[in-house]
C-alpha cells in the first residue's frame, strides 16, 4: 500500500480528498484542544488524530491511522474516553471511522471511558525517556505533607518516603509530570515550587532534605494558601494541564479545611486527600469535623479520598494513588471551557423572523448549550430576548442543571415587534453580566439577529468588550454585514457568523464551541 499521509493534530475528516486514506499523526498533540463529535463514528469535522486517541487506535506518541468516510447522521453523543471529552452533535452532513493501519485485528489498542480506572490491557511499552518523562501522565502536583507535632518526626520520615515513592513512580520529567512540596505546620512552608525540578531523582533528594517543622497542623489554612498562590505561571504551572493537590493528614486538621476546599474548586484545582491512622473512638470529641474529608476534596464521589491504616507498610498504596493521580479524564475540579464560561445568548425575536424560524433559533441555542457542563460551580447559560424591548427569559443563577436549561429553552416564548440590538447589548451587559462581576467563569455574549437594528450597535459591543464579555455575532438573513463585524470581538472574522436560511445555523453549532473554547484557552492563566 502507498506511503500514510503526515497530517497534522488539528487536520479534520472533511480535510481529507479520499474516501479511505492512510494518515500518520505526530506525537504530543495537545489533547485539550482537540474538537470529536461522537464515538466509534465522527462527525467530519472533528480532528482525525483526536478521534483515533479517543478510540484508543493510538495513544498521543501518534501513529498511522486509516480514515474511512462514512455518510452522515443523527445524534453524534459525548463520550469521555483517554482523556478526551467528545461532544454531543445534532447531525452532520458526514461521517468518518478510524482503524489502526494494516492491522483491523487490533483496532482498539485500550480504552479510559468515563469514571472507568485506567485502562490496563497490555501493549506494547516504549522506554520511558526519563528527561521527558511520562507524557501520559502530564499533571502540575502539589503535595501538602503534615509536619505538625500531631505526626511527630518519626512518622513524618514514614510519610517523606511514601512521597518520594509516589514522586518516582509517577514519571517526573520535562514533558511528564511536574511536582511541588508544601509543607502544613503553624504557618504554611512552600518547600519547592513545581519549576525547581524536573528530573526525578533531584525531586527524590529535595524531598528527603525536608526538615520538620511542628506546630499545629493547620491543613485548611495551607491548603488555601496552596490553591491560591502555588499554581501561578512564575511558579512553573502550565496552561491548560490538570491542576493537583495531594493532602496527606495524620489523624485529623486542627482548623476547618472546608472553605479551603471550596477556594481550590474556584481556583479549578482537583485536591485529593490522604488521611492516616483514623481518630480512635476517644479522639472523635477532639475532631471538629468528622466529615472534613468529604467536604474538601474535589468531588465527593469516592475517587479523591484515599485511606491507609498506617504510616507502615506503605508500598502497596503507591501505584494505586499513581494510577488516580494519572487519571486525567477523572479531573472533574480542572478548569475547561466546558465548564468554566458563563454564556449568555442575546436573540431577536422581531416580526421579521417568524415562528417557525424561531423554534430553529432554540434549537440552535439549545445545541450550542448541551455541549457545556452546567452547575452551580460550573458553566451557566442565560438567555434574553430582545425587540424594541428586552425581556430576560433566564439569568446565570436560575437553572444549574442542563435538563433544566434545555427546558427553559423550549419554553421561550416568541415575542414579535422591531429589532433595537444596542440597546439589548446594553441591558443584557448591565443586568444580565452585571451581578456575576465575581465569577471566576469567563464571559461570553452570543448575539443572534436577522436584520438591520434601528439603533447603534458599535458603541454597546465595545462596552460589552471592556467589561470582560466576548461577542459572537450571528447573522440570518437580512442582518448587514457591518453590523455584525460591528458587535464581534476582536479578530471580527473569527467572531463572524452568517448564514442566509434559518437552517443554515445547525452547521455553525461546532464553530461556535470552537470558537469559545479558543477564546477560553488565549485568555487562560
Amino acid at each position: 500500500s502507498s506511503a500514510s499521509t503526515a497530517i497534522t493534530c488539528f487536520t479534520r475528516g472533511l480535510d481529507l480528498r479520499k474516501e479511505k486514506e492512510d494518515v500518520l499523526c505526530p506525537a504530543n498533540c495537545p489533547l485539550w484542544q482537540f474538537y470529536v463529535f461522537g464515538d466509534e463514528v465522527y462527525a467530519s469535522l472533528s480532528s482525525i488524530c483526536g478521534a483515533a486517541i479517543h478510540r484508543g487506535v493510538i495513544t498521543n506518541a501518534g501513529g498511522a491511522v486509516t480514515v474511512q468516510i462514512l455518510p452522515g447522521q443523527e445524534n453524534y453523543p459525548a463520550v469521555n474516553a483517554n482523556g478526551i471529552q467528545s461532544q454531543v452533535l445534532a447531525r452532520w452532513a458526514s461521517s468518518f471511522s478510524v482503524t489502526r493501519t494494516n492491522n483491523t485485528a487490533l483496532e482498539v489498542v485500550g480504552r479510559s471511558v468515563s469514571t472507568a480506572r485506567p485502562a490496563t490491557g497490555k501493549r506494547p511499552k516504549k522506554p520511558l525517556d526519563k528527561k521527558a518523562g511520562n507524557k501520559d501522565c502530564k499533571a502540575d502536583i502539589a503535595f501538602l505533607i503534615d509536619g505538625s507535632y500531631n505526626i511527630g518526626q518519626r512518622r513524618f520520615n514514614l510519610q517523606k518516603n511514601f512521597v518520594g515513592k509516589v514522586a518516582m513512580m509517577l514519571g517526573i520529567g520535562t514533558e511528564g509530570p511536574h511536582v511541588g512540596v508544601i509543607q502544613a505546620s503553624e504557618h504554611p512552608k512552600i518547600e519547592f515550587y513545581l519549576k525547581n525540578f524536573t528530573a526525578a531523582k533531584e525531586v527524590l533528594f529535595a524531598i528527603k532534605e525536608l526538615g520538620f517543622r511542628g506546630g499545629n497542623s493547620n491543613t485548611g489554612k495551607a491548603l488555601k494558601h496552596t490553591a491560591q498562590k502555588f499554581f501561578s505561571l512564575e511558579n512553573g504551572a502550565r496552561k491548560g494541564i490538570p491542576k493537583i493537590i495531594v493532602v496527606f493528614i495524620d489523624g485529623w486538621p486542627s482548623d476547618d479545611i472546608e472553605e479551603a476546599g471550596i477556594v481550590a474548586r474556584e481556583f479549578g484545582v482537583n485536591v485529593f486527600i490522604v488521611s492516616v491512622a483514623k481518630p480512635t473512638t476517644e479522639e472523635l470529641g477532639m475532631v471538629q469535623d468528622i466529615g472534613f474529608v468529604d467536604k474538601a476534596v474535589c468531588r465527593n464521589n469516592g475517587f479523591f479520598s484515599y485511606q491507609m491504616p498506617t504510616w507502615f507498610g506503605t508500598t502497596k498504596y503507591v501505584k494505586p494513588l499513581v494510577q488516580k493521580l494519572c487519571s486525567h479524564e477523572q479531573m472533574l475540579c480542572s478548569k475547561t471551557c466546558y465548564n468554566s464560561v458563563n454564556i449568555a445568548f442575546l436573540i431577536d425575536g422581531s416580526s421579521s423572523i417568524g415562528d417557525s424560524n424561531f423554534r430553529l433559533v432554540l434549537e440552535f441555542i439549545s445545541n450550542v448549550a448541551k455541549a457545556f457542563e452546567i452547575s452551580d460551580i460550573g458553566s451557566k447559560i442565560a438567555t434574553v430576548q430582545f425587540t424594541y424591548d428586552q425581556r430576560p427569559e433566564f439569568s446565570f443563577t436560575d437553572y444549574t442543571t442542563k435538563e433544566k436549561v434545555l427546558s427553559a429553552i423550549r419554553n421561550i416564548r416568541y415575542m414579535s415587534g422591531g429589532t433595537a440590538t444596542g440597546d439589548a447589548i446594553s441591558f443584557t451587559t448591565r443586568n444580565v453580566f452585571g451581578p456575576m462581576k465575581d465569577s471566576p467563569n469567563k464571559n461570553f455574549l452570543v448575539v443572534l439577529t436577522d436584520g438591520q437594528s434601528y439603533d447603534d450597535v458599535r458603541g454597546p459591543a465595545a462596552a460589552a468588550q471592556k467589561a470582560g464579555i466576548t461577542v459572537f455575532s450571528v447573522g440570518v438573513a437580512w442582518a448587514p454585514l457591518d453590523d455584525l463585524k460591528d458587535m464581534a470581538s476582536e479578530p471580527r472574522e473569527s467572531h463572524t457568523f452568517f448564514t442566509r436560511e434559518f437552517t443554515g445555523l445547525e452547521q455553525m453549532v461546532p464553530d461556535i464551541i470552537r470558537g469559545i473554547c479558543r477564546d477560553f484557552l488565549d485568555s487562560k492563566q
